[in-house]
């Protein structure tokens, strides 16, 4: 599946996940084969942690911004399909201390181009493929496959900390404001119902992902009920002057997993798995998770309940995942995910989330995590529980506002295992994301 457009609210829900995807476009030209439109979307965060993750003392407080503006548009060919594509750019900064984690210092910023891709749909072209039953793109874009629980996007945007600065993406390392792999071509047949696929292949330039190269396929079935679908994943290269001990091994990776996602016939009720497991020169890896949701939707504000289990094994390689579907997805717990580990390695994770929606453009969440580790003869102890409380608010079509706190309590300090300096106690993490669509 190619990400490239999303909604206003799915902006709100999803965040950092939404920015990988254009913004709601400003129409400059329309006609009944051409459209031409202009993309502006600014992100803003104001940040603080109480306490760090890096080895220093005294907390951080920092702020992160991006603006992401270009054109993107499609022009009909008659019978022949139509084709599409777009170009982006990007400019991003980082202020004050830096993040927790120490991957940013606060003095990050860079302008680059973000999305670049040209696209071909069949239309009618070929009827028992079905509507746009074949669609290829290639260039720079945002690549995800299923849920992105393998692949979501090339999001890392470490700034100077990191390796004397050599991993350097520009700042903005929370709201993430680099997503596009940096070439890529994708095939997709069948659309988007009954029998369908695509193949993938893609070349990262961020270091941070030692800038690996691979090729994927997807073979999904899709009714009313949900989607059940197979994953395959081939590593075909990876810079091993960048790569960390578990990267160094993609070169002839491969991954192998089984996934599904619906409501499997019964209204309301969500449920979604996957199961992958890795090859690789070490050995063989697996990770998975097994969630299941409610919505409630004759009770006042319409709670909607997940619970969701997962499972990283000791080496499992995270490739490219990320912010997905939403808060938690899958980088889950905003302390825990993005500042002080565990991330999506060696580790097993409980989460419960609840939401309500007391107004049409209002969202209230609470997400709650449980993290173990799963082998400490050779790594930090980084047990640990986290809530965070959130709100999503779609003020207007051109302003979304998110405010979020979390409370972090490791079992283990930087002083007897951990990595949380100045102790195991909570910490209270705080956030205002401002989203600004066009």
């Amino acid at each position: 599946m190619n990400v490239r457009h999303s909604s206003k609210l799915a902006m709100a829900l999803a965040v950092s996940a939404a920015l990988s995807g254009q913004a709601q476009a400003y129409e400059l030209y329309a006609d009944d084969d051409t459209q031409l439109n202009a993309d502006v979307l600014a992100v803003f965060g104001m940040m603080n942690s109480r306490k760090n993750y890096d080895g220093t003392t005294g907390g951080s407080t920092w702020r992160e911004g991006f603006i992401k503006y270009g054109l993107s548009g499609q022009q009909g060919l008659g019978s022949v399909g139509s084709l599409y594509g777009a170009f982006a750019m990007v400019s991003s900064r980082t202020w004050g201390d830096g993040d927790p984690a120490g991957n940013t210092i606060g003095t990050e910023r860079t302008t680059k181009i973000e999305d670049a891709y040209l696209g071909w749909r069949s239309g009618d072209l070929f009827p028992v493929l079905g509507k746009d039953g074949v669609d290829f793109s290639a260039g720079r874009q945002v690549v995800k496959l299923g849920r992105g629980f393998l692949i979501n996007d090339d999001g890392p945007n470490l700034g100077k900390g990191p390796a004397d600065g050599d991993l350097n993406r520009g700042g903005a390392y929370y709201i993430a404001a680099r997503h596009a792999f940096d070439r890529t071509a994708v095939l997709r047949l069948g659309g988007e119902e009954g029998l369908h696929g695509s193949v993938v292949w893609l070349k990262s330039d961020n270091r941070a992902q030692a800038e690996t190269e691979l090729a994927a396929g997807t073979l999904d079935y899709t009714t009313e009920a949900g989607t059940l679908g197979l994953t395959w994943v081939h590593g075909l290269d990876v810079n091993q002057r960048w790569a960390s001990p578990i990267q160094s091994e993609r070169d002839n990776l491969d991954v192998y997993s089984i996934r599904g996602e619906g409501n499997a016939g019964i209204e309301n009720a969500n449920f979604a798995f996957e199961y992958a497991w890795q090859d690789v020169d070490t050995g063989v890896e697996k990770a998975w998770y097994a969630e299941a949701g409610y919505t409630f939707a004759d009770a006042p504000w319409s709670p909607n309940l997940t619970y969701r289990y997962t499972r990283y094994s000791g080496g499992w390689d995270s490739l490219f995942t990320g912010l997905s579907t939403g808060y938690g997805t899958w980088l889950q717990g905003e302390v825990a995910s993005n500042y002080s580990g565990p991330f999506n390695t060696n580790t097993g994770i409980h989460h419960l989330g609840l939401k309500v929606n007391p107004m049409e453009r209002l969202t209230l969440g609470a997400l709650y995590f449980d993290y173990s580790t799963l082998h400490e003869r050779s790594s930090l102890n980084l047990d640990a529980r986290e809530l965070d409380l959130y709100a999503e608010w779609v003020v207007s079509d051109n302003l979304i506002i998110s405010p979020l706190v979390g409370l972090y309590q490791p079992k283990k300090s930087a002083d007897n295992g951990g990595n949380q300096v100045g102790g195991n106690g909570t910490n209270v993490y705080s956030q205002l994301m401002v989203i600004v669509p066009f």
